[in-house]
C-alpha cells in the first residue's frame, strides 16, 4: 500500500518540514541545507526557506515525505560503530547497522569507542527535545577504569570537574566494583566522562550507556534493537515533551 502523504496546511520552514518528516533535527536540517544537500523543486535550498506544500523536497537526491508512523527504537550500539550519518567518518554507522525499513536517525550520540543504549527515531519533535542540552534529561553510564576507584575520586567526579573551559554539572556517581562506577549525567559535553576521568589521572577502559531517561538497555545484545513498549514510549514522551510544553526548550 503506497505511503499516505499530507500537504502542509500553511507555510512551514524547511528545517521544521525535515524534522517532522523524521529526517533529522532542525539544527541538522540547517546544516544539510548549508552544505547544499537539500533541494526544493530540484534546486539547492537556503536554510530559512519556507514551503507552501506543493514543493518537491529531497535530501541527497532522495525525495522526502512526511511519515505518518512515528517510531522509537532502542539500540545497543557496539564499539566501533559511529552515530553520525555524514561522510566524515568512513566507519560503519548506526543507521546502516540497524537497517530499519523506515528512515530513522539517532537522537543523540555515543562516541566510536563507547557502547550501549542509543535511541533512533523519525519523530523530529521528540528528537529536538532530547537533543536540547538545557532540558537536562538523565543518561546513565557504567564505566570501567584502569585502576581502583577511590572515595576521593567519586566525590570529585560528583562535585563537578573543570574540562573544555567549563565545569561539569554536579552529578550522581556510585561505585560499581573495584575498578568501576556508575554515573548519571544531565549534560553531554564532548567525550565528557573520559575527560572527567583523565582530570583525576584515570583512563576509561570501557564505557557503556545503560539508560536514557526511562529507557533501559537491559539485556539487549550489541548490534540488536527493539521498538519501545507502548508504556515505555508513553512515559518517555510525557517526560520529554512535557519539558517542551513548559517552555524549557
Amino acid at each position: 500500500m503506497p505511503e499516505k502523504e499530507r500537504t502542509i496546511d500553511k507555510e512551514m520552514r524547511l528545517n521544521r518540514f525535515l524534522s517532522e518528516a523524521g529526517v533529522c533535527s532542525r539544527r541538522e536540517a540547517d546544516r544539510l541545507a548549508e552544505a547544499g544537500r537539500v533541494t526544493v523543486d530540484g534546486r539547492p535550498a537556503a536554510p530559512g526557506r519556507k514551503l507552501r506544500g506543493q514543493e518537491q523536497v529531497a535530501v541527497d537526491g532522495r525525495p522526502v515525505r512526511r511519515q505518518e508512523k512515528k517510531v522509537i527504537l532502542a539500540v545497543h550500539k557496539p564499539v566501533g560503530i559511529v552515530c553520525t550519518t555524514s561522510e566524515k567518518d568512513r566507519a560503519p554507522n548506526i543507521v546502516e547497522l540497524v537497517r530499519y525499513p523506515l528512515r530513522v536517525y539517532p537522537a543523540g550520540r555515543l562516541d566510536k569507542d563507547s557502547e550501549g543504549l542509543l535511541l533512533l527515531t523519525n519523530d523530529g519533535a521528540l528528537m529536538d527535545a532530547l537533543l536540547r542540552a538545557r532540558n537536562g534529561h538523565e543518561k546513565e553510564y557504567l564505566v570501567e577504569t584502569d585502576k581502583p576507584v577511590t572515595e576521593e575520586f567519586l566525590r570529585g567526579m560528583a562535585a563537578g570537574v573543570p574540562i573544555l573551559g567549563t565545569v561539569t554539572k554536579p552529578c550522581q556517581v556510585k561505585r560499581a566494583g573495584r575498578n568501576a562506577f556508575r554515573i548519571v549525567l544531565t549534560q553531554g559535553l564532548n567525550r565528557q566522562i573520559r575527560r572527567m576521568c583523565e582530570y583525576f589521572g584515570y583512563r576509561t577502559v570501557k564505557l557503556k550507556r545503560v539508560r536514557i531517561v526511562n529507557i533501559r538497555l537491559g539485556s539487549l545484545a550489541p548490534g540488536a534493537y527493539r521498538e519501545l513498549k507502548p508504556e515505555e514510549e508513553k512515559k518517555l514522551r510525557r517526560i520529554v515533551l512535557r519539558d517542551k510544553k513548559d517552555g524549557l526548550t
